[in-house]
C-alpha cells in the first residue's frame, strides 16, 4: 500500500480533497537522536501532484534537528469533532531552507486568513530563519466514522 493507493474507505481523490480542505494541524511523530518518540502539531499544505505534505517551522526548532538525524515519521490529520474521520500514515521527511518564507506565507493565509495578526507578523519577522519540512507518505490509511456516529450529529 503506498500513498497513491490508500487503505481504508477513501479513494485517493477523497484523500486529496480532505487534505486540501481540512484546516486542522498535522500531528507529526518522529524520533529524537536518543531514539525517544517526539510528537508535535504543525500547519500543513497538501500537494497532490508531488504527493507530499509541507510544513514550515523555525530553523532552530527541535524537530528540525531530530528530522535531520532520522527522517522516518508518522502523521495524522483528523477532524477534532464528531463524526471523526481522517488520514494517517508514515513516510520520510526532509528539511530545507525557506529563505523567502513562501510556504509559511501560504500556511498563514490558509490558517489565519491574512498576515495582519501579531502572530503572522512575528512568524514573518526578517530575523526568523524558516525551513520547510516535506513529508513524503509511503503508506496512507483513511478512516471515517460518520456512519456509526450518526447519533452524535
Amino acid at each position: 500500500m503506498d500513498a497513491s493507493d490508500p487503505s481504508g474507505p477513501w479513494s485517493r481523490d477523497r484523500v486529496d480533497h480532505f487534505l486540501a480542505d481540512a484546516t486542522v494541524p498535522v500531528r507529526l511523530s518522529c524520533r529524537t537522536p536518543a531514539d525517544d518518540l517526539w510528537m508535535l502539531s504543525l500547519w500543513y499544505e497538501w500537494d497532490p501532484e508531488a504527493v507530499e505534505l509541507r510544513c514550515a517551522t523555525s530553523a532552530d526548532a527541535d524537530v528540525v534537528r531530530f528530522l535531520r538525524a532520522r527522517d522516518d515519521v508518522a502523521f495524522e490529520i483528523s477532524t477534532n469533532d464528531p463524526p471523526y474521520r481522517g488520514v494517517r500514515g508514515r513516510g520520510t521527511a526532509t528539511v530545507e531552507p525557506d529563505a523567502e518564507k513562501d510556504v509559511l506565507r501560504r500556511l498563514i493565509a490558509r490558517y489565519l486568513g491574512d498576515t495582519d495578526s501579531e502572530l503572522a507578523k512575528r512568524l514573518l519577522s526578517p530575523e526568523r530563519d524558516e525551513v520547510v519540512i516535506r513529508i513524503r507518505p509511503e503508506r496512507v490509511h483513511t478512516w471515517d466514522y460518520a456512519a456509526r456516529m450518526k447519533e452524535t450529529k
